[in-house]
């Protein structure tokens, strides 16, 4: 009879995104996360406030791909998807505003970065085609960083701001 031996598991870092309303960018960093890196990684996104997810950023996303609908915005009460022990060991906001307002107040003991991925209020756009390619280019830019760096869990420490 062959003994079987336990294997060791890696504890996940757990990372918590912020936007001002978890509708768009923090949305987007969780999902590419869990996509990309979800052996690694135990990724919840939340705002200061909830809302909607941003139906035209779903949409956007819809038609490349990728599968947003199944996404819940959160506020930072959430009980029901957020961890209860509200641990995180890295805060990532996603807007450089959120971040100026609330970094200082944080009410969580996690290392915290900025990674400003930008907000629908700076789109340019003027059409529902010009707003989904603002969408698209978002999106673009919240994986390539979650691709760069969550690719190894010890480069978010170079990372931290506050």
């Amino acid at each position: 009879m062959a003994i079987m031996k336990k294997s060791k598991v890696a504890k996940k870092v757990r990372i918590l995104f912020v936007d001002s309303q978890n509708n768009a960018s923090s949305q987007l960093a969780e999902f590419y996360t869990k996509q990309l890196y979800s052996d690694m990684y135990e990724a919840y996104s939340a705002g200061p406030t909830k809302d909607i997810i941003d139906c035209d950023l779903l949409s956007a996303m819809y038609r490349r791909g990728d599968d947003l609908r199944n996404m819940v915005s959160k506020d930072f009460k959430d009980t029901k998807h957020l961890p209860e022990d509200a641990e995180y060991d890295f805060i990532i906001w996603t807007e450089k505003g959120i971040f100026d307002d609330l970094h200082a107040d944080s009410p969580w003991g996690g290392k915290q970065i900025l990674a400003d991925m930008g907000t629908r209020s700076e789109f340019t756009a003027t059409d529902d085609v010009e707003l989904d390619k603002c969408f698209c280019d978002m999106a673009d830019r919240v994986r390539e960083w979650v691709k760069e760096n969550l690719a190894d869990p010890e480069k978010l420490s170079s990372l931290v701001v506050a």
